[in-house]
């Protein structure tokens, strides 16, 4: 199934719309992909809303095999311990939602926790009537979700967090006395972390990884012991909205290998305003892992800090506001749009940070204080009136305002910093007013860096480049949208098609499918609430059409699924008045 959304209305009609919803425009379709249906396996065990604990190793539950299926049934129930369950690459045990919303509210330090648990998949995608089929709506002396005890092989999706005084989801497992956790005896592989929403947690909304990665002391019969944590490989996270976090909305930490943060959208980070703990996104120690496709917006923290191994790319990610609400009368208390530093950084290793907007950060927009590597590239950025500027001018130092674009407190940082954009006015990038594309006459258009890293699209995943040269920023410019997508070289629709989406009045959404199959769409709210879903029969081989009046929704953030046989596409729109 291939899939394209548009939106009719007038560009005067777009500009109408409050700051916030312009912060958003970009975000508004992300097109998750195909993702099979989730269905019964093999045997089914089901699990009622008294029941706290499931042990594999105690029965019913020790009969569980490889593509099994455990539902827990819907109701309000108390925390829920998952312990000892194993399946296999090929055949997860799959953990779901059965018979409506599985509603956790409790007392206890957790909400669910996982303990050692291998090749599982916990999903909430039980019920189509809600997006986000499990729902902790409060835990009252910790984190929502914890997953440990040498917990691998995982994937976790469609769950809602909310109210919890430390954070959403944890994911890693520290070493304790019997050492059987650490780096040389366990690696935490597979962890995939998507769909999920996280909003008013105390401390981070997601945190993967151990942030330990050059080592930590434990205790054991009275003695200090170092040791090393465990390390991750294989980390994909993305498509995870996360608002109004105490602290970091979204942390990786001691993921050396094949690490991916994308599309996520990190909302009003960092409300506790405690130092070290304050920014969007965070690469911490040890991580290898590119972040891409990101919106952050409204934080109080950093956009994106890096504190990596380098060796990896950030690019196509949307910063908005980053630190802007932090000590706002305070220039010494800096936040970034970007932030680099040395902390694990791998010597002569590179760096790559391309095709980001970094529009009105608090301080620098980028903050470059690494010096360990070599080779790095600064290149292709659109950064919009940093608030550094004026401090440095009348600083009484060598800084100049011009530094606030890209800072380096040490000359001896080896970058290459090649084709920004760098302005105070963003009136001067002739980018829209809603998603901060280029629209006709734009300086942007064709004037990125020839060297891309292997950046072939751009944040609504649009071919790069659209014409001779790929455009700096995020966004590339393309006329053709919005509307029916125009052919590639191939005469085919390409297979994603993405636009600014602000919604008035109806929603057209067009897609192609080869086979003779009924298409269903299903549009919920942003916590997960069924609101619209209308069903109709697909042509073979055609270009489908589904237009949906949306004139009676409230405006907001809404989350929709598009479903076709086996496979569904799932995204966002903003609906506007």
């Amino acid at each position: 199934m291939k899939i394209t959304v548009s939106f009719p209305f007038s560009k005067s009609q777009i500009l109408k719309t409050t700051n916030f919803f312009r912060f958003l425009i970009s975000l508004a379709v992300s097109i998750i992909g195909s993702i099979p249906l989730i269905t019964a396996q093999n045997v089914s065990f089901s699990v009622d809303t008294k029941t706290k604990v499931v042990d594999a190793f105690v029965a019913p539950y020790n009969q569980i095999k490889p593509g099994d299926t455990i539902f827990l049934l819907s109701g309000k129930r108390d925390f829920l311990q998952i312990k000892n369950i194993t399946g296999s690459f090929e055949r997860p045990v799959v953990i779901i939602n059965k018979g409506g919303i599985v509603e956790i509210s409790t007392n206890n330090h957790y909400g669910l926790s996982l303990q050692n648990c291998r090749f599982i998949h916990l999903t909430g995608q039980g019920d189509p009537d809600w997006f986000y089929g499990i729902k902790i709506t409060h835990v009252e002396n910790g984190a929502g979700i914890g997953i440990g005890y040498m917990s691998s092989d995982y994937e976790i999706d469609h769950i809602s967090i909310e109210n919890t005084p430390i954070g959403g989801i944890y994911a890693k497992t520290d070493p304790d006395c019997s050492f059987k956790a650490t780096r040389e005896k366990f690696t935490q592989n597979n962890t995939v972390i998507h769909d999920n929403y996280i909003a008013n947690v105390g401390n981070e909304g997601l945190y993967v990884g151990s942030s330990k990665y050059s080592g930590q002391i434990i205790n054991c019969n009275g003695k200090d012991t170092l040791v090393m944590p465990s390390t991750l490989n294989g980390v994909h996270i993305y498509n995870n909205i996360i608002k109004h976090t105490g602290w970091d909305g979204l942390q990786v930490s001691s993921a050396t290998n094949n690490c991916h943060v994308y599309n996520n959208m990190v909302l009003f980070d960092s409300q506790a305003e405690v130092y070290g703990q304050m920014s969007g996104i965070l690469l911490g120690g040890g991580s290898k892992c590119d972040c891409y496709n990101n919106f952050i917006s409204s934080g109080k923290g950093d956009g994106i800090e890096s504190h990596g191994l380098a060796g990896y790319r950030i690019f196509n990610n949307i910063i908005v506001d980053a630190g802007r609400s932090f000590l706002p009368f305070d220039g010494s208390q800096m936040k970034h749009g970007i932030f680099v530093s040395d902390v694990s950084v791998q010597k002569d290793s590179s760096l790559y940070i391309l095709f980001n907007d970094i529009i009105n950060p608090k301080s620098d927009g980028i903050r470059f204080q690494s010096v360990k590597g070599k080779n790095n590239l600064i290149a292709s950025n659109l950064i919009v009136n940093p608030g550094n500027y004026d401090f440095y001018e009348n600083d009484n130092t060598f800084n100049k305002g011009q530094n606030a674009y890209i800072m380096f407190p040490d000359n001896s940082s080896n970058v290459v910093v090649k084709r920004n954009f760098l302005t105070r006015n963003i009136d001067n990038a002739r980018v829209s007013k809603t998603d901060f594309s280029p629209v006709i006459g734009s300086p942007l258009i064709d004037s990125a860096y020839s060297q891309t890293r292997g950046i072939n699209f751009d944040f609504n995943y649009n071919s790069r480049p659209y014409g001779t040269s790929s455009d700096i920023g995020a966004l590339e410019f393309s006329p053709d949208q919005p509307g029916i997508p125009g052919q590639n070289s191939s005469g085919n629709y390409p297979e994603l098609k993405l636009y600014p989406n602000f919604v008035r009045s109806m929603l057209t959404i067009r897609f192609i499918e080869n086979r003779s199959l009924e298409s269903k769409l299903t549009i919920y709210t942003l916590q997960g609430n069924r609101v619209f879903q209308k069903k109709q029969p697909c042509i073979s081989g055609s270009q489908q059409e589904i237009r949906v009046p949306v004139d009676d929704l409230l405006p907001g953030i809404y989350l929709f699924v598009l479903s076709s046989g086996q496979s569904t596409l799932s995204g966002r729109f903003i609906k506007i008045n």
